[in-house]
């Protein structure tokens, strides 16, 4: 088989691809080369063996990236010697991209590229041709691997990773310092001319930079560039390719290049003379004012050390450097006293800490100033003897005694005397006093060194004659100690021991604690407050003792539980001891000596009860309990029953008697004489719907005469009941059963009140008297209801 490309033919049977050299393979050959077709090999078993022709012609294939033709673009032309021109052999294409991005024309042999390819993507493409015969579909050829290269164009520009750069300098730098440098990438192939070579130039930054072409290195251009003037600088670079030719593609990014710091400015002061003012009851280390000097210098090139180097001050004032603020912060060394001096020089110097020997050249990095300080006199307070005081004292000392005495004077020639006092809130509990008149400190309540054993204490010192002038000065009293407590077990012990002890057997260890603090260390002692022929207590001399067993077996049916009593002394004067007592259980043990049950089951095994029989009662005591409280609960929901019972009882107090009557011409039904003639009523009843809880003596109304109308009647009666003080506390509906004439009321019952007209007023029964109030409390504020 023949490839043609370009006219580039090679045949595949003279080499294999990795053996080939590019000059052979891209040789023209015009006219295909006459091929062996056998050759006889003689073989030590005397056959002859035919070596396989083969009619591949190969070659590699290049295409070129980004094609933009509107046909497909033509790649190559697959051929075999086997191919007559008649049609019986059908060209088959295999690999990457074979039938989507390369298809073949299966008569011809004619490969193309179905769209654009870009080299960026994928560089080559391996794929696999084969010839068959197209009626018996079987290879006339085997299977031969092809490439198919792609060539590059200049389609990419170069980029820069970042789109800013931030980079820095030092100030005053020479002329070639580097910067930093920027790379930029192209993807073209570098290996294809010059699509990749990059060249790097400076659109902006000059005459401060420069850029080195090949590399991208950024340099100083300019010398002595100083950060006081101009710090920040902004530098734009650009990449081209094809070596910066034209027709180049290029990209730019932008370089922040800032100018740090050098220590190349000197401090300075802004006065020669500064003037200051202190007052002489200034106490020591009292800041009486500062100085600064400037320096143009950014951070640690702009520290500052302050010193005094002169003056006839230097041994009363000193000199601090505050780092923060670069400030020197002068201060009072020793006591001032107006009538000693009053104006003292100091001179001043500031210097920087970090110094850069490349800079000598520019002066000394110092300066100094002259400071005056001139001294106000005041009405000074008093002067204790010393700063503080410290006092020591035993715990035990009686009450009222003397632990140590504070002295103060007045510094000012008056000479003032002057009251002492305890500042009572650092002695809240007012352990101590002090003597007014000569400083003395005494104890007023005893000292328990164990409680507290240190008490920080304030004294305060007063003129008389100006209490105002006051000084305070701070007493330490430390409590010595003194052994007054006894030593006492370190925990509480749960101690147990086997039934099946031996003499001898280890049952507990045990130690002591000891409030005091004696200077030679604890010691302890233990031994037994008696004999006991049960137990014993072995001393380890350690601050432990061991309680042993002294006899063969105990039995916890009989004894439960021993208490042993162990005495435990200390060896410091005078000796202090007691008694503690441990509480020893007899339990039943494995043959490893673990505890498996003690004398809690032993006390209930000898009363007979099984753990079945103490469910039982249990359940028993559950069930009485319940019972007990489902019936008051059943109590508590009785109610008292209504003596009357109705359908129609809706809590109104309405009573119903069933008997609708015959109306007004059955005068057997009701006789309205009753009405008129109270007398003939019989005792009056209480209600029978309710029980009452208070009883009230009838009134007797007076009787109405014959020819009242019933309507005047009911009013008298009405009025009466709201005047009588002994009506029961509740509403109450008497019916008389007479409807009377062109009634305003027309029913007091709020049975049917739901079926009423709601634009019905109701403020007349405002008018009829305190009972009515509640009503029309009820039904005078539906407009307002309906509004809302």
């Amino acid at each position: 088989m023949t490839i043609y490309q370009l006219l580039v033919l090679f045949p595949l049977w003279v080499c294999l691809p990795h053996f080939c050299s590019p000059e052979i393979m891209f040789r023209r050959t015009p006219t295909p080369q006459k091929r062996i077709l056998g050759a006889r090999v003689p073989r030590s078993d005397g056959k002859i063996l035919h070596r396989q022709k083969r009619g591949w012609m190969w070659n590699q294939f290049f295409l070129l990236e980004e094609y933009t033709g509107s046909d497909y673009q033509y790649v190559g032309k697959l051929h075999s010697d086997q191919d007559k021109g008649d049609g019986s052999l059908k060209y088959i294409l295999s690999g990457d991209g074979a039938g989507t991005l390369f298809i073949i024309d299966e008569k011809t042999g004619d490969i193309h590229a179905t769209r654009r390819i870009d080299r960026e993507e994928k560089a080559f493409y391996t794929l696999r041709a084969q010839a068959i015969n197209r009626r018996t579909l079987r290879p006339v050829e085997p299977e031969s691997e092809f490439v198919i290269k792609i060539h590059d164009i200049n389609d990419n520009e170069p980029t820069f990773p970042e789109e800013i750069y931030t980079a820095s300098v030092p100030e005053m730098s020479v002329v070639g310092t580097s910067v930093v440098q920027v790379t930029a990438t192209d993807a073209d192939d570098p290996s294809y001319g010059n699509s990749a070579r990059v060249i790097y130039s400076i659109l902006q930054g000059q005459p401060y930079f420069s850029v080195e072409p090949e590399t991208g290195i950024i340099r100083t251009a300019l010398p002595n560039m100083n950060r006081e003037n101009r710090e920040q600088y902004q530098v734009v670079i650009q990449a081209k390719d094809m070596g910066g030719q034209m027709g180049g593609l290029s990209g730019t990014t932008t370089v922040n290049i800032t100018l740090t710091d050098v220590n190349d400015n000197p401090p300075r002061f802004a006065q020669n003379t500064i003037h200051l003012r202190v007052l002489e009851s200034s106490p020591i280390g009292t800041a009486i004012g500062s100085v600064k000097a400037t320096d143009a210098d950014t951070g640690k090139n702009a520290e500052v050390e302050y010193r005094i180097i002169d003056g006839d001050g230097t041994d009363m004032f000193d000199i601090i450097t505050e780092k923060d603020t670069q400030e020197g912060i002068i201060t009072v060394k020793k006591p001032l006293d107006y009538e000693s001096r009053r104006l003292y020089t100091l001179k001043v110097e500031a210097e920087n800490t970090h110094v850069d020997p490349r800079f000598y050249y520019l002066g000394p990095f110092k300066d100094t100033t002259i400071v005056k300080i001139s001294v106000e006199d005041v009405d000074e307070p008093p002067i204790f003897s010393r700063s503080s005081y410290l006092f020591e004292v035993h715990e035990d000392i009686e009450v009222g005694t003397i632990i140590g005495t504070v002295m103060a004077r007045d510094p000012d020639s008056t000479s003032s005397p002057i009251r002492f006092s305890l500042d009572r809130h650092t002695d809240l509990d007012r352990i101590f006093n002090i003597h007014s008149g000569n400083g003395s400190l005494y104890t007023s309540k005893p000292l328990d060194r164990e409680l507290s054993q240190w008490h920080n204490l304030t004294v305060i010192a007063a003129e008389i004659n100006n209490p105002k002038e006051m000084t305070r000065v701070a007493v330490f009293v430390r409590i010595l100690d003194v052994n007054d407590n006894a030593p006492q077990f370190a925990v509480f012990y749960d101690t147990f021991v086997c039934e099946n002890a031996r003499p001898g057997q280890l049952i507990q260890t045990i130690s002591a604690v000891d409030k005091d603090d004696p200077l030679g260390g604890q010691k302890f002692f233990f031994s037994l407050a008696a004999v006991n022929p049960n137990f014993t207590v072995q001393d380890n001399e350690d601050n432990t003792a061991r309680i042993l067993t002294r006899k063969n077996g105990f039995n916890r049916h009989e004894i439960s539980t021993y208490l042993l009593p162990v005495v435990i002394s200390d060896n410091d004067y005078p000796i202090q001891s007691s008694t503690g007592t441990l509480s020893i259980r007899v339990c039943t043990c494995d043959s490893q000596g673990n505890m498996q049950s003690c004398s809690a089951e032993a006390l209930l095994l000898p009363a007979g009860l099984s753990t079945g029989a103490l469910i039982a009662i249990l359940l028993c005591i559950i069930i009485l309990l319940v019972i007990v409280v489902l019936f008051a609960a059943l109590k508590r929901q009785r109610k008292k029953e209504p003596l009357i019972l109705s359908k129609e009882d809706i809590r109104d107090n309405i009573v119903s008697y069933n008997d609708e009557g015959g109306g007004e011409e059955d005068t057997q039904a009701f006789d309205i004489g009753t009405l008129r003639n109270p007398a003939a009523i019989e005792e009056k009843k209480l209600r029978r719907d309710i029980i009452p809880e208070t009883l009230f003596i009838p009134r007797r109304t007076p009787t109405a005469p014959d020819n009242t109308d019933v309507r005047d009647f009911i009013n008298e009666r009405l009025k009466e009941h709201d005047l009588d003080p002994t009506a029961p506390p509740y509403d109450s509906l008497a019916t008389y059963a007479y409807e009377g004439n062109d009634s305003i009321a027309e029913s007091l019952s709020s049975l049917e009140s739901g079926t009423t007209d709601g634009d019905q007023n109701y403020d007349y029964l405002r008018e009829w008297g305190p009972r009515f109030n509640k009503l029309a409390e009820m039904y005078g504020g539906g407009e307002s209801d309906k509004d809302s």
